[in-house]
C-alpha cells in the first residue's frame, strides 16, 4: 500500500491503536484550514495516489456506532447568502463550487453526504447532509485538485445534538477499534 496514505484529524480518534498495529497515521488537526494544509503536505511528501480519511462524525440520520462511507462532501458553513448565493455554494470557484463527489470503495457500507464546517455541530445544518465533520470537504478539495483519490469513512460517534460533546468522547475507543478493523480489511 505504498500508494496509500492515511489521514485522521486527531490522535484521540485512533487511540494509539493504529500506531500499535504499525500503521502510519498523518494527523491534520481540527478544521478545514488544518486539514487542507496537512493533506497537501502528505500528498507532496508521500506521492500517494489514494488518501484514506478515517474519523468521527455526528449524525441525526445514521445510528451511533455505524461506519459510513462518504459519497459527497458539502460545506455546511459556507454562507454568502447576503450576496445572493445559496448556502453551501462557494462563489467564483469554478472547480468545486458546492459539492465534491467521491467514488465508493466499500460495497458493504452505507453511504452519505457529509457536511463539513469549522464548528462542532449540535443542531440542524444549513446545508442538507446526513452526517457532519470538521475536515472532510477540505481534504476532498485538495485531493481533487491534486489528482488523488479520497476514500473517507466516518464512525458515527454522536447524534449532533446537545449531548454530542459527551457522546463523542465516550465513543472514541469503540470508533478507533471499528476503523482499525476496516482499515486492516483493505
Amino acid at each position: 500500500m505504498s500508494d496509500v496514505a492515511l489521514i485522521m484529524a486527531l490522535p484521540n480518534e485512533s487511540k494509539g491503536l493504529f500506531e500499535q498495529a504499525g500503521i502510519e497515521v498523518h494527523y491534520s488537526g481540527i478544521g478545514k484550514v488544518n486539514a487542507a494544509y496537512k493533506a497537501f503536505e502528505v500528498i507532496q511528501k508521500t506521492g500517494c495516489k489514494t488518501l484514506i480519511n478515517l474519523g468521527t462524525a455526528g449524525s441525526t440520520y445514521f445510528d451511533k456506532h455505524e461506519l459510513v462511507e462518504v459519497s459527497q462532501f458539502v460545506q455546511r458553513d459556507m454562507d454568502v447568502s447576503p450576496l445572493g448565493f445559496a448556502v453551501g455554494f462557494t462563489p467564483f470557484d469554478t472547480m468545486h463550487p458546492a459539492e465534491i463527489h467521491l467514488e465508493p470503495f466499500f460495497q458493504h457500507l452505507r453511504t452519505g453526504i457529509c457536511g463539513t464546517g469549522d464548528s462542532f455541530e449540535t443542531g440542524e445544518p444549513k446545508v442538507p447532509c446526513h452526517l457532519v465533520d470538521m475536515e472532510g470537504y477540505a481534504l476532498a478539495k485538495v485531493c481533487k485538485k491534486q489528482g488523488v483519490r479520497l476514500i473517507s469513512v466516518k464512525y458515527i460517534s454522536d447524534g449532533a445534538n446537545d449531548t454530542a460533546h459527551l457522546d463523542w468522547e465516550d465513543n472514541l475507543l469503540l470508533g478507533a477499534q471499528k476503523l482499525l478493523a476496516l482499515f486492516e480489511s483493505i
